[in-house]
């Protein structure tokens, strides 16, 4: 046993199993091999990850005038818009989940004629503007020809059907980003928009998570930064199909979006730019950045004045939790490696260390930078398990856990302050009016009374 020196819980050390040491590190502020990562979970490790299906929903379902129809069994229809709660503007037929429902009959004959009444029945009833088939783990072992299927309903009905063979089992959630990515790239097609005529930016891998695309747009309307298109947060088929007139895509959920914006760049010459924001230096960083690739003096210089005003506004409420909050031990499991970093710097704002960080779908040069920005002796995980996530929180005494949902209880049954970062959150944490909602939570999360008791 051994005693968190954050809360005085006890909590046993459970062994790390052999395979997944070479995807856990210690920082030690140089270089060195780097940390394994980017690939399928060890068996056995109760990974937090989600499957190759649930990624390809993750970047698809927030288009809002969609029709998402589950090949597949009745329990993968689970994963929709109640988990992610992207928010609209616009129509929300996106929020409704359509299932072929297949049973053990469909498993042994085929579901192929199923499947082809439920397009039929979805065209008639619902009139959407694109239709998504997602073949599930199901389907890509018995073998349903669901390009054909799509291919055949399109020309039945003269919209767009597009397959996602995104079968859980065919590889990680990442592989499941990127075949979202595909599929919008089948959506509005390869053909450059004259690069003379280009303007603004797409937002790549905002999802609109409590209102948060809502905000960025803000922002650029405010400094006259043109947004063709958010992909996906708030998206409608429409505006989609205007996403290659951008000049820039600004990429800020990097493990969904770079390999869509590393495509668009080779097949529609738009360039991109990695942005966060979360934490005051990110938001400040980023929104400059944006206005730079433009090459709009007067914008780059009205958004120089405008984040150094938010910055200024935002002094006394750092004034007020910094000391409240400095000498606090953090731990960071998010999904992302960008995410963490912003997450890194954001809780340095406030004098917190952070202890332990890892992310879901991480790539090298992510962690090449967490690196960097942590304190030799924190603790860098790749693709962890709630053991590993248990053993390094006692160990380094963390005092607060950002995490998903699934963390939560851990946190909690450990003693330690939780703060849900993740994609059920009902308060937006970007921007400027982030930092101040993200501040007001772990404060009141970490000094609470209730730890008094426990």
């Amino acid at each position: 046993m051994k005693r968190n020196a954050a809360r005085g819980t006890t909590a046993t050390m459970a062994p790390i199993l052999e395979e997944r040491k070479s995807s856990i590190m210690t920082a030690d502020g140089c270089g060195g091999a780097g940390i394994a990562c980017d690939k399928v979970s060890v068996s056995g490790s109760v990974s937090q990850r989600a499957c190759a299906y649930c990624g390809a929903r993750v970047v698809l379902n927030p288009i809002t005038n969609a029709c998402h129809i589950i090949h597949g069994p009745i329990g993968c229809s689970s994963y929709t818009w109640d988990i992610r709660g992207s928010l609209t503007s616009g129509e929300d037929l996106f929020r409704h989940s359509f299932c072929t429902d297949m049973r053990e009959t469909d498993i042994i004959f085929g579901g192929e004629k199923k499947l082809i009444a439920s397009i039929d029945e979805a065209v008639e009833a619902l009139h959407p503007k694109v239709i998504f088939v997602y073949a599930t783990c199901i389907v890509g072992i018995i073998g349903d020809d669901v390009h054909q299927v799509c291919a055949d309903a399109e020309e039945r009905h003269g919209i767009r059907v597009i397959p996602v063979q995104a079968p859980g089992f065919s590889g990680t959630k990442s592989t499941g980003y990127r075949l979202g990515g595909q599929a919008i790239m089948d959506l509005i097609g390869s053909n450059p928009f004259p690069r003379e005529r280009a303007h603004g930016v797409n937002i790549l891998g905002d999802f609109n998570l409590a209102g948060e695309t809502w905000i960025v747009k803000g922002y650029c309307a405010h400094l006259g930064i043109d947004v063709v298109t958010g992909i996906t947060g708030d998206a409608s088929v429409e505006g989609l199909m205007r996403a290659p007139e951008a000049k820039v895509n600004v990429v800020q959920c990097a493990g969904s979006m770079s390999a869509l914006a590393e495509t668009m760049e080779t097949e529609l010459d738009i360039p991109f730019i990695k942005v966060s924001f979360y934490g005051i230096e990110d938001t400040t960083s980023s929104l400059v950045r944006m206005a730079e690739a433009l090459g709009d003096e007067r914008v780059v210089r009205a958004t120089r004045d405008f984040c150094s005003e938010e910055t200024r506004k935002l002094e006394p409420l750092i004034a007020r939790y910094t000391p409240l909050l400095a000498g606090k031990r953090a731990a960071i499991y998010v999904g992302g490696g960008f995410k963490a970093i912003s997450l890194i710097r954001q809780f340095r704002e406030f004098g917190i260390e952070t202890v332990m960080v890892g992310t879901q779908t991480g790539r090298p040069e992510d962690y090449d930078v967490i690196r960097s920005l942590v304190n030799p002796g924190c603790v860098i995980l790749d693709d962890a398990n709630p053991a590993e996530l248990e053993r390094f929180m006692v160990e380094k005494g963390a005092d607060i856990l950002v995490g998903g949902v699934k963390e939560r209880p851990l946190a909690y049954k450990l003693g330690v302050a939780f703060c849900d970062h993740n994609h059920e959150r009902k308060h937006p944490l970007a921007g400027y009016v982030g930092v101040r909602n993200f501040a007001e939570e772990i404060n009141s999360s970490m000094n609470s009374p209730v730890w008094r008791y426990v």
